[in-house]
C-alpha cells in the first residue's frame, strides 16, 4: 500500500480486500485473532470490557463476548444515536438488534456505560498502521467517544493481518491504538 494514498483511497481498497474474505476465510482468521486477544493480561485483568459487533467481513468478537461473560466480566457495546455513540451493558449477545448502519447494537438503557468503567475497549478498524494510528469508517464515533469521554483503559485494534499498514496519513483528531491484534502477531506501538 502506497504512503502517498489518501485515507479515502486506503479505505477503499482495504474494504474491497476484506469483502472478498470467504467465510471460512473470516472465521479461521478471526478465531486466531481472538484467541490473541484472550492471551492478552489486559483482557484478562479487565473487570468492563467493551466490544464492538462485527460486520462488513470485520474479526468477529462472539468468542470474546462469550469469554468475558463466562469470566463474570462486565460487557458492553456501543450504541449510535445521531452524531454520539453511548455504550451499555449486555448479559447475552442475544440481546443486540441491529442498529445504526446495519451494526447489531444493545437497547440504550437507563445505565449508560460510562468511558472511565471500561478498562479493556476492541478497537475496529479498515486500517491500522504500526505507529497505532487507525482508520476507521470515516465517520468519527470512536475517535469522539476516545477523545472525549474521560476513557482510560486499554483500546485494542483488532484486525487482519493485511489491514496492517507501515504508515497511515493521520489527522489531530485522530486516536491511536495501545496494541493491535491480528491472527498473525501482537504489535505494540511505539
Amino acid at each position: 500500500m502506497s504512503l502517498s494514498m489518501d485515507k479515502r483511497s486506503i479505505r477503499a481498497a482495504l474494504l474491497q480486500q476484506r469483502l472478498a474474505l470467504t467465510a471460512t476465510q473470516t472465521s479461521l482468521l478471526g478465531h486466531a485473532a481472538q484467541v490473541r486477544v484472550l492471551e492478552l493480561s489486559y483482557f484478562r485483568k479487565a473487570t468492563t470490557v467493551a466490544l464492538y459487533s462485527a460486520v462488513r467481513n470485520e474479526v468477529d468478537t462472539t468468542l470474546l463476548a462469550e469469554a468475558a461473560l463466562a469470566a463474570g466480566k462486565s460487557l458492553c457495546f456501543p450504541c449510535v444515536n445521531g452524531e454520539e455513540m453511548h455504550f451499555y451493558p449486555v448479559n447475552s449477545l442475544d440481546e443486540l438488534q441491529e442498529g445504526c448502519f446495519g451494526v447489531c447494537e444493545p437497547q440504550p438503557a437507563e445505565m449508560e456505560v460510562a468511558a472511565a468503567q471500561i478498562d479493556f475497549m476492541l478497537v475496529p478498524g479498515v486500517a491500522f498502521d504500526l505507529s497505532g494510528h487507525r482508520l476507521g469508517y470515516g465517520r468519527g464515533f470512536f475517535d469522539r467517544f476516545l477523545e472525549g469521554a474521560g476513557f482510560y483503559g486499554q483500546r485494542v485494534g483488532l484486525a487482519y493481518d493485511f489491514q496492517v499498514v507501515e504508515r497511515l496519513p493521520a489527522e489531530e483528531h485522530d486516536q491511536m491504538v495501545d496494541l493491535l491484534v491480528t491472527e498473525a502477531r501482537i504489535i505494540t506501538p511505539p
